[in-house]
């Protein structure tokens, strides 16, 4: 257990002075400036090859020229750090005696971007994540001092299309990151080993890759290395339609040597079919998502299926803009123990926000309805409502929790409904590098958790990000 930190007291001075020493108030912020993205490596600083563009403090290594004849030769630096408070007073909903903690997790990350001209760049970043005072940590609580992320990329864009190929440790994330996430929500984001490809055009994209996530260890420093025992391949096609609507579907492989299951141990072959859709028209806007899964867990055969949906009304115009939402999803559970087949989803790798930051509620074996209403006071301030309610697809499998925990004395016990909770989070940008959230969730169990030994639950999180 970590003591409380101090080495990032200087980044969070810098946070809060930074905007006095921009030149242009946050309103008035050039339109060409790049924004600044959850995956650092999305951004093209190329554009401060503009001097009109270079107005914020340290532009100078946001775009550091290498050559005074080509312009896409340059040296990009850039910082990310986030710290946030949490509260459990019932982590697992206090099965197995877990007792209330509260804890603080801290990320810095720094990244560098080396481009060698208009084709060729190198990408680099670090990652410090710690866990103060947390009396549990888990493996995506904490890894200090390692290298995230570190490939190589080709592009070549022509008027018609882009080609786009990257080597190394790479993140990637798809959709609402319901399956396939980089996982921003806990404290260690999850990278791949991989090989990646893909060829657009305005309409469409075509993507292939093979990888291997990374094992996260925190035995030392730059411990971390491709996990051997998983892998996860993607063929994947994605169509724009009038800019407001996408159609994308992807078969994948995901394999795991002696996987283990309530009902099912040994190596898994995992099939995925997948399809999705989303967009808006006038005040509406929907995602919706759906998940096959077929193959083999040691002897048995893999049927399962999960899927979900966000759809929203707008009210534009009505003060604070609230939005009306509705969500739901649902994912198959193992109905018959002892049989030769499984039945329980694998949501694969999961974002650990999709539900909420509580982690009481995990992908698998489930149903989940929640509506939600979300206004704007301010351009920077959203206000999030909502009620989740939860019940069993099946009650002879278990309670999951995050990322895709069986709960301990559940399975084949007590009825279908789980519990519901409140959950009310607020997101607020103080300027266009600093920005916090505060998310507070009630969760109230259902008899089959109150039976297992489970008990009411309560979340907060409160938190502060930089970006440079």
């Amino acid at each position: 257990m970590n003591s409380r930190p101090s080495h990032s007291v200087y980044a969070w001075v810098l946070a809060v002075l930074w905007p006095l020493g921009v030149s242009s108030g946050y309103g008035a912020e050039p339109p060409e400036r790049p924004v600044l993205k959850t995956n650092r490596w999305q951004e093209d600083w190329s554009v401060l090859q503009n001097p009109a563009l270079s107005t914020e403090p340290l532009d100078g290594l946001k775009y550091l020229s290498l050559s005074d004849t080509d312009p896409q030769r340059y040296l990009s630096f850039g910082l990310t750090l986030r710290e946030r408070f949490e509260l459990n007073d019932a982590n697992g909903f206090g099965i197995g005696n877990r007792k209330r903690d509260s804890w603080l997790i801290q990320r810095l990350q720094v990244h560098a971007d080396l481009h060698l001209n208009e084709h060729w760049r190198v990408f680099t970043e670090l990652e410090d994540a710690r866990a103060f005072d947390k009396t549990t940590i888990g493996g995506a609580d904490q890894n200090r001092l390692d290298m995230r992320l570190a490939f190589v990329e080709y592009v070549d864009k022509t008027p018609d299309h882009t080609f786009k190929a990257r080597v190394g440790r790479q993140d990637f994330a798809f959709d609402l990151q319901r399956f396939i996430s980089s996982r921003d929500g806990p404290n260690v984001r999850q990278s791949f080993d991989a090989v990646w490809a893909d060829w657009e055009t305005s309409d469409w994209r075509f993507i292939g890759l093979a990888s291997h996530p990374v094992q996260y260890l925190d035995g030392r420093h730059f411990d971390d290395k491709s996990n051997a025992d998983v892998a996860f391949h993607m063929l994947r096609v994605e169509r724009q339609l009038d800019n407001k609507n996408e159609l994308s579907a992807y078969y994948g492989l995901y394999e795991q040597r002696q996987a283990s299951y309530l009902d099912a141990q040994g190596d898994e072959t995992r099939h995925l079919f997948d399809a999705r859709t989303a967009g808006t028209e006038g005040a509406y806007d929907w995602d919706v998502e759906a998940m096959v899964q077929t193959g083999t867990v040691g002897s048995k055969d893999i049927r399962a299926w999960g899927g979900g949906s966000r759809f929203g009304y707008t009210l534009q115009s009505v003060p604070w803009a609230p939005r009306l939402g509705l969500q739901f999803d649902a994912a198959s559970g193992d109905r018959h123990a002892g049989d030769g087949t499984l039945g329980t989803f694998n949501p694969l790798f999961p974002n650990g926000y999709y539900f909420s930051l509580a982690g009481y509620t995990g992908y698998s074996n489930l149903i989940h309805v929640k509506p939600s209403v979300t206004i704007r006071p301010i351009s920077d301030l959203s206000i999030q409502t909502a009620v989740g309610m939860l019940w069993r697809q099946t009650t002879e499998d278990a309670v999951y929790t995050q990322p895709n925990l069986p709960v301990a004395g559940t399975a084949g016990r007590g009825g279908r409904w789980t519990g519901y909770y409140d959950q009310v989070r607020m997101d607020y940008a103080f300027n266009r590098n600093l920005s916090g959230a505060v998310e507070a969730v009630h969760y109230v169990v259902g008899d089959t958790l109150r039976n297992a030994g489970g008990d009411d639950s309560n979340y907060l999180g409160v938190e502060l990000k930089f970006m440079w």
